[in-house]
């Protein structure tokens, strides 16, 4: 019998994908990143920790389908990649779930170090910059808050006053976007959501 110290084996790292891709979480490979296994993932993901409204979650994969639609209304000369990093921006959360702004706060870096690590594993997959243009970022940011105002008000409970002080006023027409916030089942949600992902593609 060996006197010597044990030796436990490492805590696993590494999800299992419906794809059959094993993706390590701390140390993700783009090699392993495929976009079924996100639409499939974010169409089961809710939004506002599945504290919302209705029979149906809200889920990431339509705020993901959002953001991209509003981006491009918004900026009706975006180009592709733009369009493609707006669908992506949440991608990660196939991984690590949607958690509230307040909580990502209270965790700090740990946290943000994995979301970023699988956020250039999913960009540098899709052939995205790692880092993208200032106006990219702020644009993404406001249609991104601009969805988060209605699904706060629609869904959330958020009360128009408090909606606007904690996301701003959108300044933007509900019946642009409306089709967009209607809640449905997570294979629709996915469906949309890859939908939009080859269509964006398509214009690359």
């Amino acid at each position: 019998m060996n006197g010597g110290p044990s030796r436990e084996a490492p805590p696993r790292a590494w999800q299992r994908m419906l794809s059959g891709r094993r993706l390590d979480i701390l140390n993700p490979s783009p090699f392993d990143v495929e976009i079924e296994d996100i639409a499939h993932g974010l169409a089961r993901v809710a939004r506002w920790n599945g504290q919302t409204r209705g029979g149906e979650i809200f889920s990431v994969a339509q705020h993901s389908v959002a953001v991209a639609d509003i981006v491009a209304l918004i900026e009706p000369a975006a180009p592709a990649r733009w369009l493609m990093f707006a669908l992506l921006h949440d991608a990660p959360e196939y991984v690590i779930g949607d958690m509230i702004s307040p909580f990502k706060a209270a965790l700090g870096g740990v946290y943000h170090e994995v979301e970023s690590r699988l956020a250039q594993a999913i960009l540098q997959r899709f052939a995205l910059k790692p880092e993208p243009p200032a106006a990219l970022a702020r644009l993404t940011k406001r249609a991104d808050r601009i969805s988060a105002y209605f699904e706060a008000t629609l869904y959330a409970g958020f009360d128009v006053g408090e909606a606007k002080t904690l996301f701003g006023a959108p300044n933007f027409a509900f019946e642009r976007v409306a089709p967009l916030f209607a809640a449905v089942a997570p294979e629709a949600a996915q469906a949309a959501f890859l939908q939009k992902f080859a269509e964006i593609e398509g214009r690359l």
